[in-house]
């Protein structure tokens, strides 16, 4: 008796609760982001019921990246990008960026894990973590969840994750998709080519589009007046400066990417299950 008395309780409470949520006002207009953790719980609400009922959960990492670049390379980007996919989607909001992905072994180290700051999960905590994301998502009535990764090693993951979570969920209206085109590194770099990026690798694990991007987002996450002071401020032989073209230039690959993935999105949730 204790025990359904206890379970009859828990429902009368889980009821209220969604009578609640349902029901409360929000006493303040709404703050004008696209991502779920600088929103209140009622905007979120709010914002689902309005229609951004697809959610985008992306990838970054802490690894190395050269002597120049913040070691948060890839969510500093990822900032950037994913404000401007879910804005131009216009139904989306952005999950807390996933900040910790397979960076390498821990013993003995191997891959970026040879370099301090790295943090590295492995895949299948890597996938338990996107499942619980995903997973609470849906819970609250995201219909379509988007999976993409700003680094090489977060694909292989997300993409067996997106198979596995629609098995799983094929009595749901939720269903999951993994974007690759978001991370198409020969595309960006044909891209820059045509436009008279042509790199000459030095060894480092940096680039001139993540560095234009990241200029664009943080230039302190280039360390850029650090560099302007030694009077070399380049990557693989293109000189950054004047900073007004490199920022140009990013702007327009920024808008290039977007519009690449955002199709490349729209295509998957239009397509029939």
């Amino acid at each position: 008796m204790k025990k359904i008395f206890s379970v009859i309780v828990l429902l009368i409470a889980s009821t209220h609760w969604q009578v609640m949520a349902a029901q409360s006002k929000n006493p303040i207009s709404p703050y004008d982001t696209v991502f779920i953790e600088e929103m209140t719980w009622l905007e979120v609400r709010d914002a689902i019921k309005a229609g951004k009922t697809t959610a985008i959960i992306a990838t970054g990492g802490v690894e190395q990246n050269g002597p120049y670049l913040a070691t948060g390379k890839h969510n500093v980007i990822l900032k950037l990008t994913t404000d401007k996919i879910a804005r131009q989607l216009g139904n989306a909001l952005v999950a807390p960026i996933v900040a910790f992905v397979p960076e390498g072994d821990k013993k003995p180290p191997t891959k970026h894990m040879r370099y301090p700051g790295t943090i590295s999960l492995t895949e299948k905590t890597f996938m338990l973590l996107l499942t619980e994301i995903a997973e609470s998502l849906k819970v609250h009535g995201f219909t379509e969840i988007v999976l993409l990764g700003d680094s090489g090693g977060n694909q292989s993951g997300m993409n067996k994750l997106a198979k596995s979570l629609n098995k799983a969920w094929q009595k749901d209206k939720a269903r999951v998709h993994f974007v690759p085109e978001y991370y198409d590194n020969p595309r960006w770099t044909k891209w820059l080519q045509a436009r008279g990026i042509n790199e000459v690798k030095d060894g480092e694990h940096h680039d001139f589009r993540h560095t234009a991007l990241m200029m664009l987002a943080d230039p302190m996450s280039v360390r850029m007046p650090q560099r302007i002071a030694t009077g070399d401020f380049s990557v693989n032989g293109i000189d950054l400066m004047p900073m007004s073209k490199t920022l140009s230039l990013a702007k327009e690959l920024l808008r290039y990417q977007t519009d690449i993935t955002v199709a490349a999105i729209n295509q998957r949730v239009n397509a029939k299950p």
